[in-house]
């Protein structure tokens, strides 16, 4: 439980929806009849209970527009998986959220954000937590969470048109140089840091809107089940070189 329930809760909705069902405060919410419907996240996730799930991982995507864009797509129906959005910036109730369902039901999470210092940030703040609330951080940070995207080389990789890119302004200049200078990017996520300097080398930043711009459904049917079968395969891949290197 957190140590109190925090005032500068955020009165904007978050979502979720997907393979899900949940009860708080004596209200029951069922996604699972109808996993790409959504439902507002619970502002006291102190008195969520009877978590039940038949997903294989959780997304969390950085805006609204994303995901309605899966929610149109079916995606839920097609992946078994649960998908939140703080909306932006995540409050406490998003972070909570999250961290609970990875407590009780041992899910793998991504995380997929705008390729510019803002999106990099909304992502190390699910992962690292906040300095204001380092004090619940072990009830806020997702340790576990993986970038799934998306990387500055994705806008060669998927051809996108130059009108896509925009220029890094000299504020998102700052803001990365800022970012870069933080010690613990280089000592637990190397690569993450990396991807950030590549950004910056860059000069121009996208949202992930962007990717869909050969085809309206990209990000359902392409590019987010491809990004996750990646890193499965990375997965079993160091299982597999564990298991032989304990043989």
């Amino acid at each position: 439980m957190l140590v109190k329930k925090n005032v500068f809760l955020c009165c904007s909705y978050r979502l979720v929806m997907g393979w899900l069902r949940f009860s708080e405060t004596g209200r029951n919410f069922d996604c699972i009849s109808r996993p790409c419907t959504a439902h507002h996240i619970p502002v006291y996730v102190e008195e969520v209970e009877d978590i039940v799930s038949v997903a294989q991982y959780i997304l969390v995507v950085e805006k609204e527009s994303v995901f309605q864009r899966l929610a149109n797509d079916q995606f839920c129906n097609t992946n078994h998986c649960i998908v939140i959005t703080g909306r932006g910036y995540p409050d406490v109730s998003t972070r909570r959220f999250l961290r609970l369902l990875i407590d009780i039901l041992c899910l793998p999470a991504y995380c997929l954000v705008d390729c510019d210092p803002y999106g990099f940030d909304i992502l190390c703040i699910y992962r690292f937590g906040s300095m204001q609330m380092a004090y619940d951080a072990k009830y806020l940070r997702v340790p576990e969470i993986q970038w799934l995207g998306a990387f500055p080389l994705d806008s060669e990789k998927y051809c996108l048109p130059k009108q896509c890119l925009l220029p890094l302004t000299s504020e998102d200049k700052r803001k990365t140089e800022a970012m870069l200078l933080r010690c613990y990017l280089q000592k637990e996520v190397p690569r993450w840091r990396l991807e950030l300097e590549v950004m910056l080398q860059r000069g121009v930043k996208f949202e992930v809107e962007a990717l869909s711009v050969h085809a309206l459904s990209f990000l359902s049917t392409e590019y987010i089940p491809s990004k996750i079968r990646a890193h499965l395969e990375i997965l079993s891949g160091d299982c597999s070189f564990a298991m032989k290197s304990g043989a």
